[in-house]
C-alpha cells in the first residue's frame, strides 16, 4: 500500500472541517492527515484536537499569520513524512476508496508524477449544472483544482509548489498555474470512470465564478485577466526551467570523471 500524506488548508472553515476531515479517516491510504490552520477567525482547533483522540494520523500545523492557501499547502508539504501527497480543500470531501485508487494506480503506474481525481460539484446552482456546456468546463475544472490532486512528493518539491503570489492569493489562479506546469512537463491524467471527489458549492467559490466566466454569464476583469495570465507564463517558466537544471545536474552527476 502506498502511503499518502492528506494536506489540508483551513481558514475559516470550522462549519465543514469535520466533514472533510471524516472523509479522510474512512481512507486507508491516508498514512497521515495535515490540517493547516491559517490563521482562521474562527477556531477549528477543538474540532481537530477532538477527531485526533479517535485518529492519530491527524496532525495540526498552524501558521502564525494568513498566507493564503498556497502557502499553507506549500507549508505543510514541508512537513510531510510519505512519498505521495494529496491536496483537499476543507469544504471538499473525498468520495469512499478515492485514495486507494490513486494509489493504485501510481503503483502501477512508476513512471506517473501525480493522478487527478474525478470530482462531483454539489450544490451548485441550477444554472450552472443545467448549462448545455457544464460537463465540458466541469472537466476542465477537475483537471485544475487542488482536491482533486494526488502527486509524488518529489515532483511537487521540484516543481516548488504552489505559485504564492498576492495576486492568486486573492483572485485565485494559483491551481491553474500549478496544473499547467505539471501537464507541460509530466502530464496531468484524471481517472473518470467514477466520481471521487465532492466539491462543495459557498458563496466564496472560485469554482461558480469558473463556471459562470466560462459560461458568458459574468464578464472577467480583463486586468485581472492578463495579471493572471502574465503570472501564470513566469510561473510556468520558472518551472520549466528549474527542472531543465535538475536534470542537467542529474546527467553531470552520472557523467565519469
Amino acid at each position: 500500500m502506498l502511503p499518502i500524506s492528506v494536506i489540508i488548508p483551513c481558514y475559516d472553515a470550522a462549519a465543514t472541517l469535520a466533514r472533510t476531515l471524516e472523509s479522510c479517516v474512512i481512507q486507508p491510504h491516508a498514512a497521515e492527515i495535515i490540517v493547516v490552520d491559517d490563521a482562521s477567525n474562527d477556531d477549528p482547533i477543538d474540532i481537530v484536537r477532538r477527531l485526533q483522540q479517535f485518529d492519530a494520523r491527524i496532525r495540526l500545523l498552524r501558521m502564525p499569520v494568513n498566507g493564503g492557501s498556497a502557502r499553507a499547502r506549500n507549508w505543510a508539504a514541508l512537513h510531510a513524512s510519505h512519498p505521495v501527497l494529496a491536496f483537499i480543500d476543507a469544504d471538499d470531501e473525498y468520495l469512499p476508496g478515492a485514495l486507494a485508487v490513486a494509489g493504485q494506480f501510481l503503483e502501477q503506474h512508476p513512471d506517473e508524477a501525480s493522478v487527478r481525481l474525478d470530482v462531483e460539484y454539489a450544490g451548485f446552482p441550477r444554472e450552472i449544472v443545467d448549462h448545455p456546456d457544464f460537463a465540458k468546463h466541469a472537466a476542465t475544472l477537475s483537471n485544475t483544482i487542488p482536491s482533486s490532486l494526488v502527486i509524488r512528493r518529489s515532483v511537487y518539491a521540484a516543481m516548488g509548489g504552489f505559485p504564492m503570489d498576492e495576486f492568486f492569493r486573492h483572485h485565485g489562479g494559483d491551481d491553474g498555474a500549478f496544473s499547467l506546469a505539471l501537464s507541460r512537463l509530466f502530464g496531468n491524467p484524471r481517472l473518470v470512470d467514477v466520481k471521487r471527489v465532492r466539491m462543495h458549492h459557498h458563496a466564496r467559490s472560485h469554482g461558480a465564478q469558473f463556471f459562470r466566466i466560462s459560461m458568458g454569464m459574468q464578464a472577467p476583469d480583463p486586468v485581472e485577466v492578463r495579471e493572471g495570465i502574465r503570472l501564470t507564463r513566469e510561473f510556468v517558466m520558472a518551472v520549466e526551467a528549474g527542472i531543465r537544471q535538475l536534470h542537467t545536474m542529474s546527467t553531470l552527476t552520472r557523467t565519469p570523471a
